[in-house]
């Protein structure tokens, strides 16, 4: 037990061993005390009882036991050696066990001394440890002070330094500066407060007011402790800046009366609180660090001043070298361009230049160009008046202007000259501006500038100073660039005009001969086609006459050519897809030719000839059905497949032609004939067809004399009741009075009246003559029909021509009935049903004739507003009622559909009784034919009708 007393470490854990050993030894509630010059040093338990503190007082005082009898407490005490102090023993107990407890403490008071000596020889190594420690940094904060290590390096040792010695998780430093009264957080390392400090920022004192490092400050004394001690230890209220801590301490670092700054430590975590030997360790080690840190301060702020001056020796002399490389630029530059380039790759070594622009002022001073510029946004400016843009702003000033706008004076100055119409409003993107006006002497000739759209990539002043004085060098060269540019044109102008008229010269001669040339080419081939034209083959046709003249064995023969169903084409798909086809039909044609013997040329229009050498008849022959088989595949053109076809005429050549025009027309006259007897086929042109087209020339003679003499007249065939045959009405009918060879049916010339476009004239003839003896012809109840071809429903006005004739006639429109054949409707219904529509509105009714024989649409019954619907005669002549294969079954058909669509139905050509019969048992009403009357005119008519005794 004595050894485990010994071995205590401390003066405190022998006070306990001991309590424990007398408890041992039967003494109960045992007490131990230890007083160590006059302060108690250690007691066990740790808090008295007063009746145990007073025991210990008296015993210490008498030097010897005591006891208290009512308590039954007993108490001895013994001093230690050399006076230096006393131990104390207490227990339960009475005068017997007095005597005993005396025996124990002699014993242990022994013990308590050596134990009480080697705790201070622990402890005063230890301190001597401390010192070495302290000295050690000390001496290690003065060299880092003057050693070339970075101050952050030196910082972040010198936080390791002060971890030594106490807990430093979290700290910081921080430098006053009277004059600004403000802190700069040079070094802050906190685990917990995420608040961030630049150790560059100074931050005014107002704003950490009240805080514990702002008491540190004004009150120049040190605190310590928690939250709630230190409210204690301010001088006036706290203000919690950060996260609040369980244990802080700062010092502030004075030199004399001054605080040159304050250092920090404080924990989070609950640990053993920081002492007063913290506190002092802390001031004392602070004052070096202080010292430390302002040495390296300095030292860096020395280096830096070294440093900006020898960058500006170094700029100086780039300066110069720049001045040198300007003027010989202004020398060298082959052209403005380049001097511009070089100019912006020169300002783009001093300062940020990625947007650059350099704009000159005109010679009259009133606009402002841009020679040269560059921007990040891919933008151009363009050359302008003269207006109130930044660029304007500073020539008109003739000084330099920096624009940061992250500087509010500079942003108000700005926005006072936008309001007052100075300037125009600046760039929302543009984060810096700086431009410096490019002077020679007292005038301006332009503006350098760049501009910045980067944040936190601006100009400062020294870039505004060195761009003001590389300007100088900038306008003086360019003045010389200048000038040497507009000496250069002047040689260049004057080499060029003499080299400009040499060429124009020869230019003229040439675009005369390609003129002579193009020209020649033009007159003798088609403009679409690129083939000969009419006069190309003329000209071809004459020398082929002239040869066969020379040559009496020589033989050739013109085939004419011209399209099927192409107007057709045209009309519906479009004139340009004409034309294609018109394209892609001469190079079909041109590949059928021998090239070299043959020509193949485009007369007009659809219209095509190949003029060829003959070795026979055959040749030609062969050549036209190479033609026709050319076009017998399908034209692809914009998509569409177009399909057409080929009549050929041939002529061959015979001694008794003399010119071009009689082959032509021959051939010509062959063609017609090969459409009149069912197009894409050829024939050979003899004397028969000669006659024939001269018979029809004469015909189309006579027709337009005839329209002049107004000899076209109607003749008029009853429209009757089947049951009774009283008359319903009349047919109009279209008759040719020819002077010599009488009164012709249209069969003779309708043809032909078409084919001339005369066919429109003589039905205004016919309706006109027809309406006005109508007004004597028409009893009451009955109607008369005129005849319409298609070609009428392509004028949109046809019924308002046609109503205001029938007003002139007399007749009312109720009178008057118009008969169309499908063909109108196919042409243009559209136009067809809105004129129908417009004519019903006034009461003349339509009447659809020869229906069965076209396409028979059933969509015309009900699409169309109709009245009537004209049987054709072919169904009736092969009725037969009795027998089977007749066409019973479609007039039948016919009837039903029409009275379903409440359609009036008209039989023509009804000739014989049981015609008449086997239509009425149809359920058919109404006809006409021979069975009733013939045409007749209207004289004749008059005459029957004083012949019958019926009035006219």
């Amino acid at each position: 037990m004595l050894d485990r007393l010994l071995d205590a470490p401390d003066i405190a854990t022998f006070a306990r061993r001991a309590a424990e050993h007398l408890a041992a030894e039967g003494f109960a509630a045992p007490a131990v005390t230890v007083c160590i010059d006059g302060r108690l040093t250690a007691a066990h338990p740790a808090s008295l009882s007063d009746v145990d503190r007073a025991l210990v007082e008296r015993a210490r005082t008498l030097a010897t036991g005591c006891r208290d009898e009512a308590r039954g407490r007993i108490a001895a005490c013994v001093s230690l050696g050399g006076g230096i102090g006393a131990l104390s023993l207490v227990a339960d107990g009475d005068a017997q066990r007095q005597d005993r407890l005396a025996a124990e403490c002699e014993v242990l008071a022994p013990l308590a001394l050596a134990v009480s000596e080697k705790t201070r020889l622990t402890e005063s190594l230890h301190q001597l440890e401390r010192s070495e420690q302290l000295q050690a940094a000390l001496f290690a904060i003065a060299d880092m002070a003057s050693s070339d290590m970075d101050l952050n390096d030196m910082l972040r040792e010198l936080h390791a330094i002060v971890g030594r010695f106490m807990y430093a998780e979290n700290f910081y430093i921080a430098l006053y500066d009277e004059s600004a009264d403000a802190l700069r957080f040079i070094y802050l390392v906190d685990t917990i407060d995420p608040l961030i400090r630049d150790a560059d920022e100074f931050i005014p004192m107002s704003v950490m007011e009240r805080g514990l490092t702002w008491y540190l400050v004004r009150d120049k004394h040190p605190l310590m402790g928690s939250t709630a001690d230190l409210r204690q230890q301010v001088s006036g209220p706290l203000r919690d800046i950060g996260m609040d801590s369980y244990d802080w301490l700062g010092v502030p670092i004075l030199f004399g009366d001054r605080v040159r700054g304050v250092l920090v430590v404080q924990s989070y975590v609950e640990r053993p609180r920081y002492t007063l030997a913290d506190q002092a360790l802390l001031s004392y080690v602070g004052s070096h660090i202080l010292t430390a840190v302002d040495r390296k301060l300095a030292q860096e702020e020395l280096e830096r001043r070294v440093e900006e001056r020898t960058h500006a020796l170094q700029r100086s002399v780039r300066v110069q070298e720049t001045l040198y490389r300007i003027a010989e630029l202004s020398h060298t530059a082959d052209n403005l361009d380049a001097f511009y380039r070089a100019i912006h790759e020169i300002v783009g070594e001093f300062l940020d230049a990625r947007n650059f622009y350099i704009a000159t002022l005109s010679e009259d001073g009133e606009s402002l160009h841009f020679p040269y510029y560059v921007d990040q946004s891919g933008r151009r400016a363009q050359s302008r008046k003269l207006s109130n843009g930044i660029t304007e702003y500073v020539i008109r000033r003739g000084r330099p202007w920096l624009i940061d706008m992250s500087d509010a004076r500079t942003v108000a100055e700005l926005r006072r000259l936008e309001q007052c119409g100075e300037v125009s409003p600046f760039g929302p993107t543009c984060v810096a501006w700086l431009g410096v006006p490019l002077m020679l002497g007292e005038r301006v000739l332009g503006l350098l500038a760049v501009q910045s759209y980067t944040p936190g990539v601006g100009y400062t002043d020294r870039d505004r100073e060195l761009l003001t004085f590389i300007s100088y060098q900038i306008a003086n060269g360019l003045e010389r660039q200048r000038a040497a540019a507009e000496l250069k044109n002047a040689y260049s102008d004057l080499e060029r005009r003499v080299s400009e008229r040499t060429r124009q010269l020869s230019e003229q001669i040439a675009v005369r001969e390609q003129m002579e040339a193009r020209l020649k080419h033009e007159v003798l081939h088609d403009s679409l086609t690129g083939l000969p034209n009419r006069a190309y083959l003329r000209d071809k046709l004459e020398r082929a006459l002239a040869r066969r003249d020379r040559e009496p064995g020589y033989r050739f023969a013109v085939l004419f050519m011209d399209l099927d169903r192409f107007k057709v084409i045209n009309d519906s798909v479009g004139h340009l897809v004409g034309d294609a086809l018109l394209k892609e039909v001469a190079q079909r044609f041109a590949r059928c030719v021998r090239h070299g013997q043959d020509t193949v040329a485009r007369l007009g229009g659809d219209e095509f000839a190949i003029l060829m050498e003959l070795d026979g008849n055959e040749g030609a022959l062969r050549m036209a059905q190479r033609v026709i088989a050319a076009l017998n595949e399908p034209v692809r053109v914009a998509g569409k497949e177009l399909y057409t076809g080929v009549s050929v005429g041939i002529a061959l050549s015979a001694p008794h032609y003399s010119t071009p025009e009689d082959l032509l027309r021959d051939a010509d006259i062959a063609m017609y004939r090969a459409k009149a007897a069912g197009r894409h086929r050829f024939e050979l042109f003899d004397e028969t067809l000669h006659e024939q087209a001269l018979q029809l020339l004469d015909l189309e003679s006579d027709l337009r004399r005839a329209v002049a003499r107004r000899e076209f007249v109607p003749y008029f065939q009853p429209i009757v009741r089947l049951r009774d045959a009283s008359v319903a009405g009349y047919e109009a009918l279209m008759r040719w009075k020819h002077p010599e060879r009488g009164v012709l049916a249209p069969g003779a010339f309708l043809h032909v009246a078409e084919a001339s476009g005369a066919m429109e004239a003589i039905d205004w003839q016919i309706f006109e003559h027809a309406l006005r003896l109508a007004r004597e012809l028409l009893e009451p109840g009955q109607y008369v029909n005129l005849n319409f071809s298609p070609r009428h429903f392509r004028a949109p006005e046809l019924d308002a021509r046609f109503l205001e004739l029938v007003a002139a006639s007399g007749l009312r429109p109720g009178q008057v009935r118009i008969e169309v054949t499908e063909g109108a409707l196919l042409e243009n219904p559209e136009q067809a049903g809105r004129i129908f529509d417009r004519l019903g509105a006034h009461g003349v009714l339509v009447a659809l004739d020869d229906f069965g024989t076209g396409y028979s649409s059933l969509s015309y019954l009900h699409r169309f507003r109709l009245h009537t619907v004209k049987i054709d005669r072919s169904f009736v002549g092969d009725l037969r009622p009795e027998q089977e294969g007749g066409s019973d079954a479609i007039v039948r058909a016919i009837l039903a559909l029409s009275q379903a669509q409440g359609l009036e139905v008209v039989a023509e050509g009804i000739e014989t009784e049981a015609q008449r019969r086997a239509l009425l048992a149809l359920g058919c009403t109404l006809g006409q034919g021979y069975l009733f009357a013939r045409p007749q005119s209207f004289a004749d008519l008059r005459r029957a009708a004083r012949e019958a005794g019926t009035p006219s």
